[in-house]
């Protein structure tokens, strides 16, 4: 239950511009996690989330990665110009890419230390990502959906 719960607050996290942990609570509560403050605050602990600065002024609860919009941008359109498709089944995830284009691709994703990835290995145009669980893989699959669909728009 614990390793379900702290994956939904990092899917929360990476999506929402959460600024308390009493917004966090309610998330929790909407998904069917019947939690207190008090688990919250130790999970918030345990992930080693912290507060910065959002785009909009406010601080917001982060993984602290350097997933920056900056990033993002950066390494958006190598992804756009390469990436076929991406699928995940169980915890790994399956990028398939034009050839030629894989390793520079995963050189992309490893820059960006994604939250639950444990590593990746690439061949010509096969990118393997080893995430540590089912979530992960859901979660770094719908980011990367997010990403090529910002940049096909």
């Amino acid at each position: 239950m614990k390793k379900r719960r702290h994956a939904k607050i990092l899917e929360f996290v990476n999506s929402k511009e959460i600024e308390t942990q009493e917004e966090l609570q309610s998330y929790l509560l909407k998904a069917g996690f019947d939690v207190t403050q008090a688990t919250i605050s130790r999970d918030i602990k345990e992930l080693r989330l912290v507060k910065e600065l959002s785009e909009k002024g406010r601080y917001i609860y982060s993984t602290g990665k350097k997933n920056s919009n900056e990033t993002i941008r950066r390494n958006g359109g190598i992804f756009a110009e390469s990436i076929i498709s991406v699928e995940y089944a169980q915890n790994m995830v399956c990028i398939k890419c034009f050839s030629g284009m894989a390793v520079a691709v995963c050189t992309a994703i490893d820059s960006m230390e994604w939250t639950g990835v444990v590593g990746t290995i690439s061949g010509d145009d096969t990118i393997f990502v080893l995430c540590k669980t089912e979530d992960f893989a859901k979660i770094f699959t719908m980011n990367m959906e997010k990403i090529l669909n910002v940049k096909n728009s």
